[in-house]
């Protein structure tokens, strides 16, 4: 993450000390931890607090469930489910390797791993893999009451000013319940379109208009000038 971003960090939204198991908790245990608790999964930590892996509701079910109706599949999905079923140990019945996010990566970053992994939660580590909390989506659902002034400010300095290494003064931004719009010229369209993806990927922003226009097309099959993106 660059530490000069305006977004809110993982950190700043994210369950810390989150409920956790060894790798020799019993299936048992997990399961009165899961019921009790409410919780939906629970991280796997060595003595040291680093990453294991993960054991799901989902894991949990697996149990008695390796025989007949799985033997004509095949490949790494089946051999887990196998392996599950009869799994009485953390060790054997977590999901592994876990899906993790650092605790000072931007809330938009965390966002997007959500999204790509199709995942209700992520594990936030440290910069040595070890545990510090847990963010889930309705953690992130807070971001987008961002104030249109934080949004703006955070398109011209982590946008522009440090990206595209463009004045904020020399374009046009301004946002209005989320939804920002981009108006002016850029050297080249690549830097147009490179402003509408950073921007769309920013904490608070709902929709993107992108209006900035170009001197030079600059993609191999572009030839003309002076058009918008």
């Amino acid at each position: 993450m660059n530490e000069h971003t305006t977004e809110p960090a993982v950190r700043t939204v994210m369950t810390a000390a989150p409920h956790t198991v060894g790798p020799d908790a019993d299936f048992k245990t997990i399961a009165g931890l899961l019921a009790g608790k409410r919780i939906s999964a629970v991280p796997v930590v060595d003595t040291e607090g680093g990453v294991l892996g993960v054991v799901s509701e989902a894991d949990l079910l697996h149990h008695g469930d390796g025989g007949t109706r799985h033997r004509l599949l095949t490949g790494r999905g089946h051999r887990d489910r196998q392996r599950k079923a009869t799994a009485l140990r953390a060790r054997e019945l977590m999901t592994t390797p876990a899906i993790t996010i650092g605790a000072d990566e931007p809330v938009s970053a965390a966002s997007q791993e959500l999204r790509r992994h199709n995942l209700r939660r992520l594990l936030v580590v440290d910069d040595r893999n070890r545990l510090v909390g847990v963010v889930a989506r309705r953690d992130l659902i807070g971001a987008f009451s961002r104030s249109d002034d934080d949004i703006r400010r955070a398109v011209a300095v982590d946008v522009f000013a440090r990206v595209l290494l463009v004045e904020p003064d020399a374009v046009g931004i301004a946002v209005e319940r989320g939804v920002v719009t981009l108006v002016g010229q850029l050297p080249r369209k690549s830097d147009t379109e490179l402003a509408g993806r950073i921007t769309r990927s920013l904490a608070g922003v709902i929709e993107v208009r992108n209006r900035l226009g170009y001197v030079w097309n600059d993609h191999p099959d572009g030839r003309r000038v002076g058009s918008r993106s």
